[in-house]
């Protein structure tokens, strides 16, 4: 029988705040990390169609703790490795008591180190001198550099797995560190997403697919707006969520607190389109159904649902009907909420993010508000979508996450029983 896994550690760093604490400060208040761009060095933000992010300002990973390796990698890896370090001491792991064999890792991320490859490749066509490519290049900006830098960081000689699937890659890596754990493969698992693609050519590949909100950029507080019928794409958002993963029997062995169990997960392809989620709702229905049976749960006994909701015209539609097919006549009792109203879309690190939030609410009965949600898309409305703070109980919970790719990924997760 595959043991139970449960989440005794998160960390986060966001738009609206570094660190659990300060993150969720800002999310009950339903403040916006949306601001206005900043410039890059050779661009002005002025030649965007887009002008707005979720930016993470003035980060400086020294401040998390100096320990040599964050000069070493991409400012993606940088933001999983502060996240890790707050899920290592909230989870009052202690690597050295473990066994290095026995602790793995597992990092989602959509693109990877954008920020020093755009930076190298422009230096090298600038000056056509290839000997002034930086000699770590290779190593941080593949997509696994931030897994690595997270295994020497920890010692974790087990499994290590990069997962990229877009959007959905935060999700998929807690996934997969539960399927690894249940396999008898690890005891101990750290499940990172992160992303840090605010940079002139993610964000120009964006802005030329129309996929970016253009039309608050006077305003942008105001841009990210999931379900509400003034919407007009996402905002790019970057950041780090980080959740440690462990058998129960392990966790209690330790004799410390646990957020919640991961209870079920799918991953699922719609085989449909790069881009556009097909639009009837059914494979997100699907996925939704399949993480349930995983964990032997019914539609009727989940509280909470965090949305993938980007704040796309055709995805938010999309996800609200496949809601609408699963729950049916229970859909305006549950409570619903879109984190990405307050830091944008983390893209690799939009799952583990609202993972993490999702155990949160859990923990404290409180759903933060989908700022924004002003006037309601009637395709979208549902009673459990406010633009305040919810108060419940929460005792089973489910994340969303689709990406680009028709890769659909869902977590459920469930509050453990005292026995």
């Amino acid at each position: 029988m595959a043991p139970k896994v449960v989440v005794t550690g998160l960390g986060i760093v966001s738009p609206i705040g570094i660190g659990v604490g300060e993150f969720w400060k800002h999310a009950i208040a339903g403040r916006s990390g949306i601001t206005k761009l900043r410039s890059f060095e050779n661009l002005l933000a002025e030649t965007y169609r887009s002008r707005i992010a979720g930016q993470i300002p003035d980060f400086n990973p020294q401040a998390y703790g100096d320990d040599g390796l964050t000069s070493r990698v991409d400012r993606y890896a940088q933001f999983g490795l502060v996240a890790a370090k707050e899920a290592i001491a909230d989870a009052g792991i202690r690597p050295e008591h473990e066994s290095p064999e026995r602790v793995g890792v597992m990092v989602g991320a959509g693109m990877g180190g954008m920020l020093m490859a755009e930076r190298e490749i422009a230096q090298l066509y600038e000056t056509k001198k290839p000997s002034r490519v930086h000699p770590l290049t290779v190593p941080s900006i593949t997509l696994n550099s931030a897994s690595g830098i997270l295994a020497l960081a920890f010692g974790a000689k087990g499994p290590n797995l990069t997962i990229s699937t877009a959007c959905s890659s935060g999700i998929h890596a807690i996934g997969q560190a539960l399927n690894a754990i249940r396999a008898g493969k690890a005891d101990v698992i750290i499940a990172v997403g992160a992303e840090a693609s605010i940079t002139p050519l993610a964000l120009a590949g964006f802005c030329s697919l129309r996929a970016l909100s253009s039309k608050y950029n006077e305003t942008p507080a105001r841009a990210s707006r999931p379900f509400d019928r003034g919407r007009d794409g996402f905002v790019m958002g970057e950041g780090a969520g980080a959740l440690i993963l462990e058998t129960l029997q392990h966790a209690k062995r330790r004799n410390v607190g646990i957020y919640g169990e991961v209870a079920g997960y799918a991953s699922t392809s719609e085989a449909h389109h790069m881009v556009v989620p097909r639009e009837d709702g059914t494979d997100i229905a699907k996925t939704m159904t399949l993480a349930l049976n995983d964990a032997n749960i019914r539609p009727a006994q989940v509280d909470y649902v965090n949305a993938h909701a980007t704040s796309t015209m055709i995805g938010d539609e999309v996800e609200i009907r496949g809601i609408r097919q699963v729950f049916k006549r229970r859909t305006n009792t549950l409570f619903i909420n879109a984190t990405k109203s307050l830091i944008g879309h983390t893209l690799g690190a939009a799952g583990a993010i609202g993972a993490a939030t999702t155990l949160i609410t859990m923990k404290t009965g409180l759903v933060h508000p989908t700022v924004n949600y002003e006037n309601p898309d009637p395709e979208c409305q549902l009673a459990g979508i406010s633009s305040y703070v919810q108060k419940g109980r929460v005792n089973v919970a489910i994340a969303n996450t689709f990406g680009f790719g028709s890769n659909n990924g869902v977590l459920v997760f469930k509050r453990l029983v005292a026995r």
